[in-house]
């Protein structure tokens, strides 16, 4: 196939890949150019009608032609700046007049990111949309809560849903945040000041700000300031650490002495052993994680720029971004996959809410002792002996009615009801719903 990454053909929508290949970049480079024409234009800096005969003179400009120059010159935009000038008659003398490359790359990267955030939040949208409809459809199905990889209290599926609901939704807030401070038009020559446009720069960047749909940076240097890139990766990199976390819950919870949940997806599970039913997609997603949090380290060393700028974030950024965009969203068109094909087997959870045959349910016992008098610290250490001296096969309900001190404080039916798994949930109920209205709330706004 000849390729060297697996984005190229592995991984990632056609759609993502489209806003990161060359000729889209291309394009949104001769945008900017464009823009800043129109910008010269309202500053009496270039003649009317020149953005106009650029837009035109480049609508068959081909990517191939920048590279080919590039070869030459050692500079990529000033090649496109070259090809322009020479391609674009009487108008062609005043492309990227007063401009820095950069004003080009970073204000195209703004382009470009606004496009894949809005494919990202898109499809982040189905899975807490998804994950909305398990919460509901599952609210009161018990299962045991685990801490520390241990039994814990109970709970239900629906309440588990909920918290991932609520999780997701937290980082669309902050990929709409992050668009706010990354979206950005950087238009302000060679070291920010606009020193090239003889006092009119405001002008020139305000009407090819808004000629591209996008708010200028109040200030920068040469480049936009880098922590606007290191927080939307950062931001990326949160999402892929927030999925990563589901497909864990997926992968822990298929195993086969639990069984809870598990793909059913009907594909090979094992080469070699037929009856393997492998949790591949939430492994990819886990997989793919920590390339996504691999990248933060890059984009944070490229906030520490010498002086007005030196070139050592450039040939990251040609990596970074892409591949943060790329991973993120196959890690969203494999969660999308892994909701959708996402089975839950309500007797497996059931029947290992009964594996500590009741001994989950001594906190309810040791707040109903409180209750009755008994010191909370002296609950707690009759309670741990209790559940420690239990024989096999014996269940918690009958070690409290054989307990010499605990049954004077219990009656029989006060034992069977605070051993009974569904009475203690607690306020999951308005949880749940609280977790669901708040996510809905942010996708209205």
């Amino acid at each position: 196939m000849g390729y060297v990454c697996p984005l190229d053909w592995r991984y990632g929508s056609e759609e993502m890949k489209k806003l990161f290949r060359v000729d889209n970049l291309i394009r949104n480079y001769v945008n900017v150019e464009v823009a800043i024409m129109a910008g010269l234009e309202e500053a009496g800096l270039a003649p009317r009608g020149c953005a106009d005969a650029v837009h035109r003179c480049s609508s068959h400009l081909d990517a191939s032609e920048v590279y080919r120059r590039e070869v030459a010159l050692g500079h990529d935009i000033a090649s496109l700046a070259y090809i322009l000038g020479e391609s674009c008659g009487e108008c062609g003398k005043y492309v990227h007049l007063g401009a820095t490359s950069y004003d080009v790359v970073d204000t195209a990267w703004a382009l470009i990111i606004r496009d894949a955030l809005g494919i990202v939040r898109s499809k982040l949208k189905e899975v807490i949309d998804k994950l909305s409809k398990l919460a509901r459809e599952h609210r009161d199905d018990l299962m045991i809560g685990r801490t520390h990889g241990q039994h814990a209290l109970p709970i239900t599926a629906g309440f588990k849903f909920a918290n991932y609901v609520y999780e997701f939704t937290r980082s669309y807030e902050r990929l709409v945040e992050v668009e706010k401070r990354v979206v950005r038009s950087k238009i302000s020559g060679a070291v920010g000041t606009m020193a090239g446009w003889l006092g009119r720069g405001l002008i020139v960047e305000e009407a090819a700000s808004r000629y591209l749909g996008l708010e200028p940076h109040t200030i920068s240097t040469q480049v936009a300031p880098r922590d606007g890139f290191a927080e939307l990766i950062a931001a990326l990199a949160i999402l892929a650490s927030q999925l990563d976390r589901f497909a864990l819950e997926v992968r822990e919870l298929s195993r086969t002495e639990i069984g809870e949940m598990y793909e059913s997806e009907a594909r090979v599970g094992s080469s070699a052993m037929p009856h393997k039913r492998n949790p591949v997609t939430a492994e990819r997603i886990s997989g793919l994680a920590r390339i996504a949090r691999s990248l933060c380290v890059a984009a944070l060393e490229n906030i520490p720029l010498m002086h007005e700028r030196d070139l050592t974030n450039s040939s990251a950024e040609r990596i970074l971004i892409p591949h943060a965009f790329l991973v993120v969203d196959q890690m969203l068109e494999d969660a999308n996959r892994l909701v959708r094909v996402l089975s839950i087997d309500r007797e497996a959870m059931l029947n290992n809410l009964a594996v500590t045959k009741g001994a989950i349910m001594t906190e309810a016992v040791t707040i109903r002792l409180v209750q009755k008098g008994v010191p909370r610290h002296e609950a707690h250490r009759i309670l741990m002996e209790v559940t420690r001296a239990m024989k096999p096969g014996e269940t918690l309900e009958q070690a409290l009615r054989n307990h010499e001190v605990l049954s004077k404080y219990l009656t029989a039916d006060e034992i069977k009801e605070l051993v009974n798994p569904a009475k203690y949930l607690g306020n999951y109920l308005e949880l749940i719903e609280r977790g669901l209205r708040y996510s809905e709330k942010v996708m209205m706004r």
